[in-house]
């Protein structure tokens, strides 16, 4: 059985990137999933200064710890003006300074995004493409959810072709983790 770690890549208390994450994971076969939720890794602002006279907070390596006991990641983001979360910018800083580079341990990830707008998460999904590759990360299927709370309702995909998106890209990215 492949573990899975899921989490909405938001500090918000009703995320919906949350819901999304853990959606997806569900859907999953023959997985262990375990959500990690960023509210429970409490950090302070990434800087230099703090890390030379305190060092990398614990919160950080116990996150990182959690990556690397997993087989894949499913991870989905939040888009604030145009970019990830404060929250999670903020772990990612800190991650970075916790260990080497490859914060995503090469894991395969399943990379999602959703909003409550019309518009699908492309700038925020753009930037994840770019930049997850340099950090370690395998992204092997994406996917962005636009209007979440029209499109997804009763813990489910309700729009047809938005649903077979998403099954292609879960089919996808389990077939990659069952073969790993």
């Amino acid at each position: 059985m492949k573990r899975i770690i899921a989490f909405g890549a938001s500090n918000s208390p009703q995320s919906i990137n949350k819901q999304l994450a853990v959606y997806a994971a569900n859907q999953l076969q023959n997985t262990e999933d375990k959500l990690l939720d960023l509210n429970d890794f409490d950090l302070p602002i990434y800087s230099i200064a703090f890390e030379e006279s305190k060092g990398v907070p614990t919160a950080a390596q116990k996150f990182l710890e959690h990556i690397e006991s997993a087989d894949a990641l499913v991870i989905s983001l939040a888009e604030h003006n145009g970019l990830f979360s404060a929250a999670f910018k903020n772990l990612w800083d800190w991650m970075s300074r916790a260990g080497d580079m490859k914060i995503w341990k090469n894991k395969p990830i399943f990379l999602l995004a959703t909003s409550p707008g019309a518009r699908p998460q492309k700038y925020v999904m753009k930037v994840a493409l770019d930049l997850f590759p340099m950090f370690g990360g395998q992204v092997v299927s994406s996917f962005t959810l636009p209007s979440f709370y029209q499109n997804f309702q009763e813990n489910e995909i309700v729009e047809p072709e938005l649903k077979e998106q998403f099954q292609e890209q879960l089919t996808q990215f389990q077939t990659i983790i069952n073969n790993n």
